[in-house]
């Protein structure tokens, strides 16, 4: 029965500090993830078409809205969004330049706020996996205390050791979960970046 709660005192240890051991940048308390967060990404690091000023109409406009919807749709592959944004050019006459940088405009600002939510998302996520890694902490040395007792309680170790392996099991499956979700705000800007230069192509 030592022996089995020792080790799970150990697990417990090794996975709530190891949960907060990577040191983090100011405002990043609660950024669970290795990549370092970068809060928005700049028109001027995926777009070199016309300026953007001005082009923010497109919420105005019903059939431009759903086009941005259905080209900014991570389900969309980009070969469909590319021929969607081919076929909208070649409609679009002398107004191209201008139809397709509120095309952009719109994109832009629906894929940065997407990527906005995920990060929100994100921060709500790593300060749960902290307070569950304090909890583990003080579950642990609770555990360690009735272990060292001269007269040890059976049942209330046994209870305590249940609860340690539940909690346990909940953050390591929840930080096994935050592999894929961690790589989402990279795959928006890699999406925005590959949506900008089909854009660009169709201008030119």
């Amino acid at each position: 029965m030592k022996t089995y709660l020792s080790a799970a005192l150990a697990l417990a240890l090794s996975c709530a500090f190891a949960a907060h051991a990577q040191p983090q940048a100011a405002g990043q308390s609660d950024w669970p993830c290795r990549q370092v967060k970068v809060q928005s990404v700049a028109v001027a690091g995926v777009w070199t078409g016309p300026s953007l000023d001005g082009a923010k109409s497109w919420r105005e406009d019903s059939a431009l809205g759903d086009l941005v919807a259905r080209v900014s749709a991570r389900r969309t592959p980009i070969e469909t969004a590319q021929k969607l944004v081919a076929d909208f050019a070649a409609a679009t006459g002398d107004k191209r330049k201008e139809r397709l940088t509120a095309l952009f405009a719109g994109v832009y600002d629906t894929l940065e706020a997407e990527r906005r939510e995920v990060l929100s998302g994100l921060d709500r996520y790593g300060a749960k996996q902290k307070l569950l890694a304090e909890r583990l902490r003080e579950e642990t040395q609770a555990m360690r205390a009735e272990q060292d007792k001269p007269t040890q309680d059976a049942q209330k170790l046994k209870d305590a050791s249940e609860a340690l392996q539940w909690d346990l099991r909940v953050f390591d499956e929840r930080r096994h979960a935050l592999s894929y979700v961690c790589e989402t705000p990279a795959l928006i800007e890699q999406r925005l970046g590959a949506l900008a230069r089909v854009i660009e192509a169709a201008i030119d």
